[in-house]
């Protein structure tokens, strides 16, 4: 699902299964030391993808340690991105000289906690939620609010790393259509590229999959 959102610059590998067939760096191993089994399948699983991803691009695996917002460092001239939710894991990566940023999120596909919505949207894009909730439902529905919150955080993954600067949920305002895709308009300065960004989005009965790739110029 989720490579089919990006462009074919990306490599992407994912799982709907607890991935423990890697051997974890001393440094990434240390990141987890008693951790509960669902952190630890959690950790390692993405990192099993990743490193699958980066031997499609003919990298050796390396240890892939986050920052202090929790942000995964990559090799020198690569971008990438993880995710992982209840059921599903992914990670994509690509060469910095064909993709300036990528971001990608999953979320299990039902609503939002109360009184979340709220927290992390614009007036005009509950307004716009609810026009899409009242399309005729299809096989793949998703939920509106959930999806929402899934942009907005592959918004952040490609925005961050390139900024090093924080992207409040209101500092974007997202678009979506039902073909599959959105856009998300940075309200904050933004470097050539963030201000504006595109991304596409799929749904099935348990997860809402969306993927942002800002492609270089």
């Amino acid at each position: 699902m989720i490579g089919s959102l990006l462009p074919p610059a990306a490599r992407s590998v994912q799982s709907f299964t607890p991935r423990l067939d890697i051997t974890l760096s001393p440094r990434e191993e240390a990141l987890i030391a008693g951790a509960v089994p669902k952190r630890r399948n959690e950790f390692t699983t993405v990192r099993a993808c990743a490193h699958e991803a980066l031997a499609a691009l003919g990298l050796a695996p390396v240890p892939l340690l986050p920052d202090e917002r929790g942000a995964p460092g990559w090799p020198p001239g690569i971008v990438g991105s993880m995710t992982h939710c209840a059921g599903y894991a992914a990670a994509t990566v690509a060469h910095a000289h064909e993709i300036a940023a990528l971001g990608i999120d999953a979320e299990p596909n039902c609503p939002l906690p109360e009184g979340m919505l709220e927290a992390i949207t614009l007036p005009e894009e509950r307004s716009a939620l609810a026009s899409l909730a009242a399309l005729p439902a299809s096989a793949a529905e998703p939920a509106w609010d959930r999806l929402l919150f899934s942009a907005k955080e592959s918004v952040y993954k490609a925005w961050y790393p390139v900024t090093r600067r924080r992207l409040n949920f209101q500092e974007a305002f997202l678009e979506f259509a039902p073909d599959g895709t959105f856009t998300a308009r940075v309200l904050v300065p933004a470097p050539p590229g963030l201000a504006r960004m595109r991304g596409r989005w799929a749904a099935d009965s348990s997860h809402v999959l969306t993927a942002v790739a800002v492609e270089q110029a």
